[in-house]
């Protein structure tokens, strides 16, 4: 048996793709295709070349022209004002995510386009959000002429069902931006009006002096307490309505304490209170804020199928086509589909034919040959020639639907708040009260003014501010060191949930496997004449068995092909350059004795002028490291392997299971509700779930478990709504990953462990009478960093220990 790489040719010098079926050359340039000669002519014409100096190819593969009218829709008016950011009637300003956008060389061009257009007033890029914001006068170019100039040059703009509806905001940071710049420029005022009583010693300060200090601190403070700290207080009040102790009311009330305290100092003279301590202790909480509620902005966690559907269809009226909005589809009409286009609702097919790819829906990797008047469902994807059809049901309606009208997704996603912070406040906060009431009443009973100390002290100290800050700079910090692994995820809560997972249940296609990169061989060696007639033959064919082949082969030439004919599930057959050259099954070219050793994957078998050449076998190819994963992930995990793919790969699979000693169901022909029935069903019998899958098939289960990853070619591109994506050429740290995730929980632990023993030694002292209100002021914001350090470098040796 022979395994050969496709051999790499001349690159194209717009692209970089290897040059393999014709080699244009322009200008002593080699192209892959008259779709990058032009986009070179383009830039060459307009003194934009520059692009090609930046980066080695660096621009994006242009084989493939879009057809005329394809955005048509952007000339509906309303299409138009949903989708612009603003206009006043001359000039307008639009954004466009563009997922090809990955160099230097593509924020250059992108930022270059006033010279391709004069119309364009400016265009900025966002490399990290892939995104592209661009001013232009609408009065000299429409938004779709704008839309063809980016996608003629190859960077052409995601446009989806999900832009043209309202959405929920997001959550914005700017608020607790401003609160964190608020509180650190009354931290570092504070601590620069308080320096002077602190260092007179000789007591060289007049009360006047001491006076102004005192209200400038006042005013100073005002501000954090009733905006930056407010978000605390609200917090607090909210939890015990709903009679809940949570993190926030111990937090409160030490604020409360200690702003309280300090006014009582100033106003009785007695002292210039401790607002220095007050305004660094909030400045560092809402560091800590920012931490808890970082998240990846590029990334979408939360995405339904509207993310995914196309935003127009063309219409098919009286043999005249038309581009409308999907909003717009009603029953009843007819569409043309394109190649490698989605069925955006269901419908029947009016053509005579279609091969139609669910594997976006139910994973099945194989296509699906439909006849005229059969059913087809929304998600598909046609693979072939152009067809029409005939809309059945509302885009709203529709097969693909079904799988966001359970009722998982319509809850609300989970508090950000940490359960951990919230189940020890609800004990330490009537702990301290408790404390602070009885010594209090003791201390009353000796002296009020001590009464007051004592208990104010206790109050400051007993402030559980490292704890709060304890879980989102660790938290915060590992999601950094997963965020440098290209392991995005959703946010800390993720991490806390990962140490309660009991069981891991994988999808196959697309997540075990490389669903794009199959291992192909040849059964026998082909001369280069045979190559070349299986490479023209297959180059006829839109199938992705054929597509592999048509890759793997080395022949270079493409001769003419005459009576082409191809039989779903069968094979195809042509007459190439006076040859009768067949591929197919085993069956329908008559060489059923002639079978290769293995049955695993799928078999070709070629037939030229009659004469039996052997068998191309292509398999599944897993990921690397696969082995080594499930073996880690087994001996903490039950482990479990549910896939919508045909039972093709079983064996494989059972003797791989077999071998590493799991014990774990293997689950094939499984729908998408078959998915999250199963997790349902674990769920029942008090197991943690962790679903880890690839596509919009494995969306409902992915929402339906405790943690949902999902393992992606593109980060910013296809992903369902999951707690984290995890780039696929990473996989084989997912063992790590879940590992660090874990340790990063127990340095939680030993933080709070810590904590409690200073607030346990500091309230010791304090009942006693031994330490003063300043002093707790003081030790409170030190203890609080000390806990941030211990906890920032924990997280870091740990990832270093692990690789990370």
């Amino acid at each position: 048996m022979y395994e050969t790489l496709v051999e790499k040719d001349t690159l194209c010098y717009h692209c970089g793709d290897p040059c393999r079926e014709t080699k244009i050359r322009f200008e002593e340039k080699h192209f892959c295709c008259n779709g990058c000669k032009a986009v070179y002519s383009l830039l060459s014409e307009n003194n934009l070349c520059t692009y090609y100096n930046l980066e080695e190819n660096p621009g994006n593969n242009a084989a493939t022209p879009f057809f005329k009218d394809k955005f048509s829709f952007l000339d509906d008016k309303s299409v138009s004002a949903q989708l612009m950011e603003f206009s006043d009637g001359d000039v307008s300003k639009v954004t466009f995510f563009v997922p090809s956008i990955h160099c230097s060389s593509c924020i250059w061009l992108l930022e270059k386009l006033y010279k391709l257009n004069p119309a364009i007033k400016s265009s900025r890029t966002n490399f990290v959000k892939k995104e592209v914001s661009i001013t232009f006068h609408n009065k000299e170019i429409s938004l779709k002429q704008l839309v063809e100039l980016l996608t003629s040059i190859g960077y052409e703009p995601q446009i989806n069902l999900i832009d043209l509806e309202q959405k929920k905001q997001k959550k914005t940071n700017n608020k607790l931006y401003i609160k964190i710049g608020i509180a650190g420029f009354a931290f570092g005022n504070s601590m620069m009006f308080s320096f002077p009583d602190y260092l007179d010693a000789w007591q060289a300060l007049t009360p006047d002096f001491k006076m102004v200090f005192s209200v400038l601190n006042i005013l100073l403070a005002i501000p954090v307490l009733f905006y930056s700290a407010s978000d605390y207080f609200i917090s607090s009040f909210k939890g015990l309505r709903k009679k809940i102790l949570n993190i926030d009311v111990p937090i409160s009330i030490g604020i409360l304490a200690l702003v309280s305290r300090s006014l009582y100092e100033i106003l009785s003279g007695t002292g210039l209170g401790y607002f220095d301590s007050f305004t660094g202790l909030v400045f560092f909480l809402l560091l800590g804020r920012l931490f808890q509620e970082k998240t990846y902005a590029t990334l979408s966690f939360e995405r339904d199928y509207k993310s995914y559907f196309p935003v127009s269809v063309t219409l098919v009226e009286a043999g005249s086509y038309k581009i409308i909005p999907v909003s717009k589809l009603n029953i009843g009409d007819t569409i043309l589909v394109r190649n490698q286009e989605l069925i955006p609702a269901d419908a029947v097919l009016v053509s005579p034919k279609g091969s139609i790819d669910y594997s976006f829906v139910t994973g099945e990797s194989e296509l699906v040959e439909k006849r005229q008047n059969e059913i087809l469902y929304a998600g598909g994807r046609l693979s072939g020639p152009t067809i029409e059809i005939k809309i059945v049901k509302k885009v709203s309606q529709s097969y693909l639907t079904k799988l966001w009208n359970n009722d998982v997704f319509k809850e609300e996603g989970h508090a950000e708040l940490s359960s951990l912070s919230d189940k020890i406040a609800q004990n330490f906060t009537f702990i301290i009260l408790g404390i602070a009431v009885i010594a209090g009443g003791y201390w009353l009973t000796v002296d009020w003014k001590m009464a007051i100390n004592v208990v104010s002290a206790i109050l400051i100290i007993a402030c559980p501010c490292a704890l709060a800050l304890s879980i989102p700079f660790s938290f915060g910090n590992a999601l950094r060191v997963f965020g440098n692994n290209k392991f995005y995820l959703k946010n800390i809560r993720t991490i806390e949930l990962i140490k309660s997972i009991t069981h891991i249940i994988f999808d196959k296609t697309g997540t075990l496997t490389w669903q794009q990169k199959p291992v192909i061989s040849f059964s026998e060696k082909l001369n280069k004449n045979d190559e070349e007639l299986v490479k023209s033959l297959t180059n006829n064919s839109v199938h992705p068995i054929s597509r592999y082949i048509f890759n793997f082969v080395k022949g270079h030439e493409i001769l003419p092909s005459e009576d082409f004919v191809e039989i779903s599930g069968k094979g195809m057959l042509a007459r190439v350059n006076n040859h009768d050259v067949r591929l197919g099954s085993a069956a329908w070219i008559g060489v059923e004795n002639e079978q290769p050793q293995t049955t695993e994957g799928s078999v070709a078998h070629l037939l030229i002028d009659g004469i039996y050449k052997g068998a191309f076998i292509i398999k599944n190819n897993y990921r690397p490291g696969l082995e080594n994963v499930l073996q880690k992930l087994s001996g903490d995990f039950k482990i479990d392997l549910i896939s919508g793919d045909n039972a093709r790969a079983k064996d494989f699979l059972s003797k791989l299971f077999k071998k590493l000693k799991i014990v774990g169901e293997l689950k094939f022909d499984q729908s998408p509700f078959d998915k999250q029935e199963f997790i349902g069903h674990l769920q029942k019998s008090g197991e943690k779930t962790l679903m880890i899958g690839d596509g919009l098939n494995d969306a409902g289960a992915l929402k339906q478990s405790d943690l949902g990853f999902s393992v992606s070619e593109d980060i910013n591109a296809f992903s369902p709504a999951c707690d984290a994506i995890l780039y696929a050429n990473q996989f084989e740290k997912l063992p790590l990953f879940i590992k660090y995730a874990k340790s990063s929980y127990n340095t939680v632990r030993i933080s709070f462990i810590l904590s409690f023993l200073y607030n346990s030694i500091g309230i010791y002292f304090a009942v006693i009478g031994a330490l003063s209100p300043l002093i707790a002021a003081i030790l409170m914001p030190l203890s609080s960093i000390s806990v941030v350090i211990f906890a920032t470098l924990s997280t870091r040796i740990n990832a270093k220990r692990l690789g990370l």
